[in-house]
């Protein structure tokens, strides 16, 4: 049993019954499992709660033929870094992270020196997420550079695209300190506020097309500006857990032309200790589900199970879901 993460979170709408799979559990056990996700208007927390839909299709099954079943629950969370220590101290089962992250905590790097979690384990990647930066319309700024002396959000601690920002300032040789103000508003803040005046700019590591972004750009007249700069290009070369990607024009309606940045690619991870049939399980329902998953998001309709195998992991994959993979041939 794991601890509910998201305070104010109705449990019957989170709270969802799935198949296990497991054989090794009785037909009158339950076990409940918990997914880490993010804000609660990002793709995590979508990505999240859909995967315990997927699983609760199959449940329905399980329950009529008298079999053991799984309770899930995707509550919103802190994202990334939150999620894996989450994770490593067993108050998660599962987490949706990204891969520079996943990356930085198996090996013990960045955030993660001397704190390495060497018993993470990969299940499969998702989304492609390009970090963005969104500035406020008539703000002037068109580049990193036009950001100094500017009110920029670099998220909440503990969020990936917090430390996805901290990364890029490094990159730049610049610290808190260039900016006039730096705030730490989460996800489902940083866009009222930059439509309200109260921020210049904003960084945000999320897929294509996202409601916070779309509210930022359609609703108030933000931009998206590019970063393919040297210090950027360097930054990818350098970290394989990095790439550059296009958010294409007409993404959003209100933007003209294509934005070339970097990002990193949304990963779901777990423990070693995880029961096999457990992961396995869940690995089950969203891939025989997989077309169904695709339809829930625009940001998933690329998905291709090949990649999801292999795109963004730093850390092993886990054995139960290795058993699906070489099931279907993949592997």
């Amino acid at each position: 049993m794991v601890k509910l993460l998201a305070k104010g979170v109705s449990v019957a709408a989170l709270t969802i019954a799935v198949i296990s799979g497991a054989t090794s559990l009785m037909a009158q056990d339950k076990t409940f499992i918990s997914i880490g996700t993010g804000g609660p208007t990002g793709v995590y927390f979508i990505a999240g709660n859909q995967i315990c839909q997927q699983m609760n299709r199959a449940a329905e099954v399980a329950k009529a033929e008298g079999k053991s079943y799984l309770r899930c629950n995707a509550p919103a969370s802190g994202g990334s870094i939150y999620n894996l220590n989450a994770l490593k101290s067993k108050d998660l089962d599962f987490g949706v992270v990204q891969s520079d992250w996943q990356f930085h905590a198996f090996k013990g790097s960045s955030k993660f020196e001397g704190n390495a979690f060497p018993e993470l384990r990969s299940v499969f990647s998702l989304h492609s997420e390009p970090f963005q930066i969104l500035v406020a319309k008539n703000s002037g700024i068109t580049g990193w550079d036009g950001l100094k002396g500017k009110r920029v959000n670099i998220g909440n601690s503990g969020s990936g695209q917090r430390g996805t920002f901290e990364t890029l300032m490094a990159a730049y040789g610049v610290e808190k300190s260039y900016f006039s103000l730096a705030t730490e508003l989460n996800s489902t803040e940083q866009s009222g506020a930059l439509c309200n005046g109260n921020i210049d700019a904003f960084g945000y590591s999320v897929g294509f097309p996202n409601a916070g972004v779309a509210q930022a750009i359609d609703g108030c007249g933000a931009s998206i500006i590019s970063l393919n700069s040297e210090p950027v290009k360097k930054l990818v070369e350098e970290r394989p857990f990095f790439r550059f990607t296009r958010i294409p024009r007409g993404t959003y309606s209100t933007l003209k032309d294509d934005v070339v940045t970097f990002g990193v690619t949304a990963t779901l991870v777990t423990r070693a200790d995880q029961p096999d049939d457990v992961v396995y399980a869940l690995v089950k329902a969203v891939f025989d589900g997989l077309e169904d998953f695709k339809r829930y998001h625009p940001v998933f309709k690329t998905l291709v199970p090949k990649e999801m195998i292999a795109d963004g992991l730093s850390a092993p994959l886990h054995p139960g879901a290795v058993r699906y993979y070489k099931e279907k041939g993949w592997m």
